[in-house]
């Protein structure tokens, strides 16, 4: 839309040159129902993107946080954000979830891949066998090494809950022992990031993971085979209904992870919904993640196909069948307030009944209008109440002590209930540099440094990294 088109200027920022990728003066420009991302790089002239589309409108959309420095700061301030993670004393909030990519290898080739893994999907692997030619970018840390980086994340982050990504972890044959050396470390939560097919093929495999001691599955899972060829390059979905049976008989909670692409799987959003809760409990809930233009996806990232994030959440509620309301979902207390929605609810005779309660990525409890928590207060609360609700639920005590009375109580109501959540993450086109201070789930760099996810996987329009693949 040309520059020229009747705006109104809502509030000014930063953000980045999609092309060279330099820090650069930013406006918040809305044109009719949608608010755009407005910037002019004096070598590549202007940018634009639509940040925010329809209601709820753009400035009630609020949760405001007292700014909370990390507990440990890796580095110092050079040139500023978001040049010198991490993290720095100029990020406003602590460590919800720890992001450690076991590997780079992968068993397909996704052309939505943030982190660009695999090579050739054209043909089904074996179990846990890597795709031919696989991305070995990174080079593969072993288990010791991987142990020690677990520790120091938990040294840095404290109790932040742990998801195992890459690549795809199960590539690793020795992930159980991985997951083995993570829960005694004391994370809120450990989860595996997972495309599932191994899960769905090795008989056994779900339950070697579960006697480890992971708790949570977060499951790539794109609703119907036509969305799957398109986004993952081949029909799926065959295999991440079996792969639900195999965390289903081995206790493993599942949340399933939808990436949305306008006139891909934007009008299944229902369905993938409705299907989730007729697995309740194995699935803990849906957390839907509109696509970014990151990794392979950098150029091919078409503006007219991205969702924002009230855009998904109307459809969510039209799709729903009466079952879900706008009214229901609320900013998150942990990141930024226009990074996600969420709502949280009990299952009652297959209905949805809204709860108020906070979570990452997700609604905190109604603030009075002088109650502004600190950051540091609301990732407390979002790293408890993640790992409450997509973990399995616990098996119920025989004779529970007195103290741990309303923990015995959480509990046996854990299996009834059900969230339904969604990312909009940034990529060079969006970034604002306001949302990524306030982010709360970092990458460990292979160096020990947490980086912000968005900044991690920020690849400039020629696939130029900021971080990825940098020594980072």
């Amino acid at each position: 839309m040309p520059e020229a088109a009747a705006q109104d200027v809502l509030s000014e920022t930063e953000a980045l040159c999609p092309v060279c990728l330099r820090r650069l003066p930013a406006r918040r420009v809305r044109r009719g129902d949608a608010v755009w991302l407005l910037r002019h790089c004096p070598e590549h002239g202007p940018a634009e993107a639509v940040i925010w589309r329809g209601a709820p409108a753009f400035e009630s959309w609020r949760r405001p946080k007292t700014p909370s420095a990390p507990p440990v700061c890796s580095t110092g301030v050079e040139r500023g954000c978001p040049f010198d993670c991490g993290l720095c004393p100029e990020h406003a909030q602590h460590t919800c979830t720890g992001v450690v990519e076991v590997t780079g290898r992968c068993n397909l080739c996704c052309p939505v891949c943030y982190a660009s893994s695999g090579k050739d999907a054209s043909e089904p692997q074996a179990p846990g066998a890597e795709a031919p030619g696989a991305l070995q970018a990174m080079s593969e840390p072993s288990v010791p090494e991987l142990a020690a980086r677990l520790a120091e994340l938990r040294r840095v982050a404290g109790g932040c809950n742990l998801q195992l990504s890459g690549g795809e972890p199960t590539c690793r044959d020795d992930l159980p022992e991985i997951v083995a050396a993570a829960r005694p470390l004391g994370f809120g939560l450990v989860q595996v990031n997972t495309n599932g097919l191994r899960l769905a093929r090795e008989p056994g495999y779900a339950e070697r993971l579960a006697q480890a001691g992971l708790q949570s599955v977060f499951l790539q899972f794109d609703g119907p085979d036509e969305a799957c060829a398109i986004l993952r390059g081949r029909p799926l979905l065959a295999e991440k209904l079996r792969a639900l049976d195999a965390c289903g008989r081995a206790g493993l909670g599942v949340v399933l992870v939808p990436t949305l692409l306008r006139g891909v799987n934007d009008h299944a959003l229902g369905d993938i919904l409705r299907l989730g809760l007729s697995r309740s409990p194995v699935v803990r809930g849906v957390h839907f993640q509109p696509a970014s233009g990151f990794g392979r996806f950098a150029l091919g990232m078409d503006e007219s196909r991205r969702l924002t994030l009230p855009e998904v959440l109307t459809l969510l509620v039209e799709q729903s069948g009466g079952m879900l309301r706008a009214e229901d979902f609320h900013p998150p207390g942990c990141e930024h307030e226009r990074c996600s929605f969420s709502a949280r609810y009990a299952v009652r005779d297959g209905a949805l009944v809204p709860l108020a309660e906070g979570g990452c990525c997700g609604a905190g409890s109604p603030l009075s209008p002088l109650a502004v928590p600190s950051a540091a207060e609301g990732a407390r609360q979002a790293k408890a109440s993640v790992a409450r609700q997509w973990a399995a639920a616990a098996a119920p005590l025989a004779a529970p002590a007195r103290d741990d009375l309303e923990r015995f109580l959480a509990n046996r109501g854990a299996d009834k209930r059900f969230s339904v959540s969604c990312m909009a993450f940034q990529d060079a086109w969006t970034l604002d540099l306001e949302r990524v201070r306030g982010c709360c789930i970092h990458t460990q760099a292979p160096d020990g440094r947490l980086v912000p996810f968005c900044l991690y996987n920020l690849t400039a329009v020629d696939g130029t990294t900021l971080y990825r693949g940098r020594g980072a």
